[in-house]
C-alpha cells in the first residue's frame, strides 16, 4: 500500500465519524476517529486542518486524492461538514466513504456496504439527509450489542469498551482501512466480496 501525498483535485471523501473532545474520546462511537488516527499512523500524515466543520488532511489512495475528514459537529450533525466538502470538491454521494461504529456487529466484525438505510445510525441519518441520497458506501465497524434491551443506547455507544475488546476492534479498523484503500483501487465488488 502507498499512502503519498498527490497534487490535484480530491477525488473522493473518507469520512471517519466521531464526537469532538476529550468527553467522548475511547468511546464506542467514536471508532471513526480512531480509524482516521490509524491511518495517520500508517501514511504518516496529519489530519490537523481545520476546513468544512472538519479535521481534514489529504492522502493518496489506490492511485485516488482523498480528503480524510473527522467531523467536528457533534455525531447528529455530522452531514453538515459531509454537505459543505462535498459541495466545495465537487465529489457525487458514490465517492464519499463513510467509517462509522455498528451496534448490530458484534465486536471484531465489519461490513462494507454501498448504499442503505442509516440503520439507526443517526451520523449516518444526517448525511442521508444533507446529501439527499443513502447511495454513499460506507464501513461499519461492530462495537458490540446491548448487553440488556432496557439498557439505554445512548449509554452504551457513549460507553468505552474494555481493554481486550479495543484490541479487536483496533485489528478490525487495520482491515477496515484496507478495504477501504481496495474499494477506492478497485471498486465496491471487489472490496465487498474481498472483505465482507
Amino acid at each position: 500500500m502507498f499512502f503519498r501525498e498527490k497534487s490535484g483535485a480530491v477525488s473522493w471523501l473518507l469520512v471517519c465519524l466521531g464526537n469532538p473532545g476529550i468527553k467522548y474520546k475511547n468511546t464506542r462511537h467514536n471508532v471513526g476517529f480512531h480509524a482516521a488516527d490509524a491511518l495517520e499512523k500508517r501514511c504518516g500524515a496529519k489530519f490537523d486542518r481545520l476546513k468544512c466543520r472538519a479535521l481534514t488532511g489529504s492522502v493518496t489512495l489506490g492511485g485516488e486524492k482523498v480528503l480524510v475528514m473527522k467531523p467536528q459537529t457533534m455525531m447528529n450533525l455530522s452531514g453538515q461538514a459531509v454537505q459543505e466538502a462535498a459541495r466545495f470538491y465537487k465529489v457525487p454521494p458514490e465517492r464519499v466513504l463513510v467509517i462509522c461504529d455498528d451496534v448490530s456487529l458484534s465486536v471484531g466484525r465489519m461490513r462494507l456496504r454501498t448504499g442503505g438505510s442509516a440503520g439507526g445510525h443517526n451520523g449516518l441519518k444526517d448525511i442521508i439527509q444533507r446529501l439527499g441520497s443513502s447511495d454513499f458506501p460506507r464501513i461499519k465497524i461492530g462495537v458490540g450489542e446491548k448487553p440488556r434491551p432496557e439498557y439505554d443506547l445512548a449509554d452504551w455507544v457513549l460507553g468505552r469498551p474494555t481493554q481486550k475488546e479495543w484490541e479487536t476492534i483496533e485489528a478490525v479498523i487495520q482491515r477496515a482501512l484496507d478495504a477501504a484503500e481496495c474499494l477506492i483501487e478497485e471498486g465496491a465488488d471487489k472490496a465487498m466480496s474481498r472483505y465482507n
